[in-house]
């Protein structure tokens, strides 16, 4: 069963599992079920997807319930007229701690042409844990506050590996190592990027909305363990902690 945030009659929003596909597709076409089967299943009913996460990222994704209500939702998302907020944990202490990654992007075949794009970012909280690995006795990592300005082919995470702090679990743009590392000493399996929260204008009311997906038990267990805290409720760094 998903995780159902909102619903009437003309959306739905569903806190999205990591590792979960949201449907078949030219690259995606190994799993066992997609997200757009599982939910027609449950709400009954066809569902037309609004705009995409990648099977990795876990957090709040539209659904419509009728094609044009997808077209409208697509609109807002074309105009960037959608706020996302992603909260996601990273390699290092990225310099400064609030900053704009200008850098432009292919679509997903990186022989395309590169198109604008922009990634803004807030660091939120840091840790230092006492592991040795490679050349460092000590590792740094750092909770972001990511805000795609603009909708390109892992943008995220494709940005923040530019900029030399790649996004923890990220097999393909991210660090072996350090995702090694996680699994070994956190436990933790999954790629930590979350589309957090979703802020548009109702496709049919025009009211303005505010969703919010939880974290799953992985991530949580991970922020408290290094003493870390959403945005609003703690300091934005902390002291080193063991791990």
């Amino acid at each position: 069963m998903l995780d159902i945030l909102y619903q009437d009659d003309a959306l739905i929003a569903v806190n999205k599992p990591a590792g979960l596909p949201v449907h078949r597709s030219a690259m995606v076409n190994d799993a066992e079920q997609y997200l757009v089967d599982v939910l027609r299943d449950q709400v009954g009913g066809n569902v037309y997807l609004a705009h995409r996460l990648d099977r990795a990222t876990s957090g709040v994704l539209l659904v419509a319930r009728s094609s044009d209500v997808a077209a409208a939702l697509g609109e807002q998302f074309m105009g960037r007229d959608v706020r996302k907020q992603y909260l996601v944990v990273v390699r290092g202490w990225p310099e400064p701690a609030e900053d704009v990654i200008d850098y432009p992007l292919p679509g997903s075949r990186e022989t395309g042409p590169r198109r604008e794009a922009r990634t803004r970012y807030r660091r939120l909280a840091t840790v230092e844990v006492p592991i040795e690995l490679g050349r460092y006795p000590q590792q740094r990592y750092a909770l972001l506050l990511a805000e795609p300005e603009s909708g390109r082919f892992r943008q995220i995470r494709k940005h923040l590996a530019h900029i030399h702090h790649p996004v923890i679990g990220d097999c393909q743009h991210g660090r072996g190592d350090h995702n090694r590392l996680y699994k070994q000493h956190f436990a933790c399996h999954r790629m930590l990027l979350h589309a957090w929260r979703l802020d548009f204008r109702h496709p049919v009311s025009g009211t303005a909305m505010t969703l919010e997906a939880p974290l799953d038990g992985e991530y949580s267990a991970l922020l408290a363990r290094f003493g870390w805290a959403l945005p609003g409720n703690a300091p934005s760094d902390n002291p080193p902690r063991s791990p």
